[in-house]
């Protein structure tokens, strides 16, 4: 299996902002106010995403004290990693796009309201998509030199 790629991250956050975007040109107006609820759960997830992907990275290379992990559990950390980073992405790109249709409405309290939701939600799936790659990069197998 081949490493997630920054690219295939950046074309799903692409799509997902136009279509976030698009959809808000129609619906906005009778949408609810976006919630900040989003931000501590993204920032949780990721915490702990770093938190396993050092404690792998430190049994896959055997440091002493640590037991080395089963390969199914490893497994399933990439499986992991790599919808994390998707989701991150995903959210990323609709936080985005929702920056971007609200950029010009700053001026009533609403849009300004979603606005500051949607961006610290957008840093929080940054936060996330880093620590799902790092998490998958911990669960390489390091080079026998």
């Amino acid at each position: 299996m081949k490493p997630t790629r920054l690219s295939t991250l950046g074309i799903i956050a692409l799509v997902c902002l136009v279509v976030t975007w698009l959809t808000l040109r129609g619906l906005y107006a009778s949408l609810p106010p976006l919630p900040w609820t989003g931000v501590p759960g993204l920032l949780a997830v990721a915490a702990i995403e770093a938190g396993a992907g050092r404690d792998l990275r430190r049994r896959i290379a055997r440091k002493p004290g640590t037991k080395p992990p089963q390969p199914l559990f490893v497994s399933r950390m990439v499986a992991l990693a790599r919808a994390s980073s998707v989701a991150a992405a995903i959210v990323f790109g609709i936080c985005i796009g929702f920056v971007g249709y609200l950029g010009g409405m700053l001026n009533a309290a609403n849009p300004r309201h979603d606005t500051i939701s949607a961006a610290s939600t957008a840093a929080s799936a940054l936060a996330l998509a880093a620590a799902a790659l790092y998490l998958e990069y911990s669960c390489r197998v390091p080079d026998p030199s």
